[in-house]
């Protein structure tokens, strides 16, 4: 393969969705951030350490009286806004092309929350609807670890 000598026209794709099954007991709202765990099921994203961000539920789903995997939510990857944290993890125009991190599933923070938070995405904007985040799991720090 060499370099390009013209211009290609070049496949993507967007808004790519996905099902996934849902941990034991978790609850998801349409419009909210969906996490992994290291087991492989999913809930709302939340505070903790070793979550993968997967996307966006694109409907309620409640798995509360269901064991690991008895539920399933379709959550579509891409570019969506949420709220930024406040004080000292607000985020601004600054932050551009940095990752934030997970608060709950609508909030980032610009900060780990020193080593508290795992990752939601890369900061794609800021504006008056709020943060737009790029959640995308196939690359960042989890899928490069």
């Amino acid at each position: 393969m060499t370099a390009l000598t013209q211009n290609r026209n070049t496949p993507y794709r967007e808004n790519v969705s996905r099902s996934h099954p849902l941990a034991a007991g978790a609850v998801v709202f349409a419009g909210g951030i969906v996490t992994m765990a290291v087991n492989g099921f999913v809930s709302a994203g939340s505070t903790a350490n070793g979550l993968m961000a997967v996307g966006v539920a694109t409907h309620y789903q409640d798995n509360t009286t269901g064991d690991n995997g008895d539920q399933h939510v379709e959550v579509k990857r891409g570019c969506f806004v949420f709220a930024s944290a406040t004080g000292d993890d607000a985020i601004s125009d600054a932050d551009l092309g940095f990752y934030c991190y997970l608060v709950d599933d609508q909030t980032v923070a610009k900060t780990d929350g020193e080593g508290a938070r795992s990752v939601a995405g890369v900061i794609d904007g800021v504006d008056d609807f709020g943060v737009w985040v790029r959640i995308d799991p196939t690359n960042g720090p989890v899928a490069s670890a």
